[in-house]
């Protein structure tokens, strides 16, 4: 099978993103939190490894995100029925979501602190 083009490949995954702000709640709600802290970025004119750290915990939540999604409708796929095997797969996978979201806001926090205060 012949790998499609560079051009091809990326529009595919334009696609996924797209597809994961029409279709996906908590992605909207992250998707938004981002233009918060890319507003604060601009406003508060933070350092350029604070604005650093901060893209990269956002992109982070959405990475994590969109691979929680990925998981769970694989899950869906194999077994479309209520099964606790794979209840503790989805939950496990949105524990790591918001694993991070934690450790996002604890980072903004330490950031935004000092400009704020």
């Amino acid at each position: 099978m012949r790998k499609p083009a560079f051009h091809k490949s990326l529009w595919n995954s334009v696609k996924g993103v797209i597809w994961m702000l029409k279709s996906e709640r908590n992605f909207q709600i992250e998707i938004f939190a981002l233009l918060v802290n890319l507003f604060l970025i601009v406003y508060l004119r933070l350092s350029a490894i604070d604005t650093a750290l901060i893209l990269i915990v956002c992109f982070a939540v959405l990475s994590l995100e969109i691979i929680n999604t990925c998981i769970e409708k694989v899950c869906d796929i194999i077994q479309p029925g209520f099964d606790d095997r794979i209840k503790i797969i989805k939950d496990s996978a949105a524990g790591t979501v918001l694993l991070m979201a934690i450790a996002s806001v604890f980072v903004g926090i330490l950031i935004y602190w000092k400009y704020f205060f």
